[in-house]
């Protein structure tokens, strides 16, 4: 996503991404999740059906949650450059704003008048949908780890392939000397387990 520099500063990655349309977009819809909860909490329902309470509450919760979830997985997807896991988080992202419009019906249910609120959060919902099909574009596939559980691969990428990383030789007793320090002394080792021991 940030094409300029490999490696930005974590600080100035994170300043960068509350900057994206689709960022901006995730803390809008926050933000009227949570004028829409206090207005469902103030109003006076009457409720028809034992559970119903319940429910209400269960998808006031559910609506909360998601909404904070959608920035979260936005800023996880942008510290990370590797494909399966931008995909990973952008999995998580649609799944929440979809169960977003999903707590709005709940609600509805209930007997919530207000409906401009709703209606007004399913807009958003979808304005956030366009501007991730668009980011999700921008993930780089070139850039991945082979996904064993075969979800988040790029196109033409099987979880079976071949790893070429798999034909790098690694022998645990091949390190080079500069990965010990030369003033290690095992008897101090020894010595320093005895302690933790008593």
């Amino acid at each position: 996503m940030f094409e300029d520099d490999d490696n930005p500063d974590p600080r100035e990655r994170f300043e960068r991404t509350k900057k994206l349309p689709i960022y901006k977009k995730a803390e809008e819809i926050s933000e009227l999740v949570q004028h829409l909860v206090k207005s469902v909490e103030k109003t006076d329902l009457k409720f028809k059906r034992k559970g119903e309470k319940q429910l209400l509450n269960h998808s006031l919760a559910y609506l909360m949650e998601n909404s904070l979830i959608i920035p979260a997985k936005i800023m996880g997807a942008e510290a990370v450059e590797q494909y399966d896991l931008k995909m990973e988080n952008a999995a998580i992202i649609r799944k929440a704003a979809r169960e977003l419009v999903t707590d709005t019906h709940g609600i509805e249910m209930t007997g919530f008048k207000d409906t401009e609120y709703l209606d007004l959060l399913r807009k958003e919902v979808d304005e956030l949908r366009i501007l991730f099909a668009e980011w999700v574009k921008t993930f780089d596939p070139w850039d991945y780890i082979i996904d064993r559980w075969g979800l988040f691969n790029p196109p033409g990428i099987n979880y079976d392939d071949h790893d070429p990383d798999d034909d790098i030789p690694f022998d645990p007793n091949n390190f080079p000397e500069e990965f010990f320090d030369d003033d290690f002394e095992e008897d101090s080792f020894d010595e320093d387990m005895d302690d933790e021991e008593d």
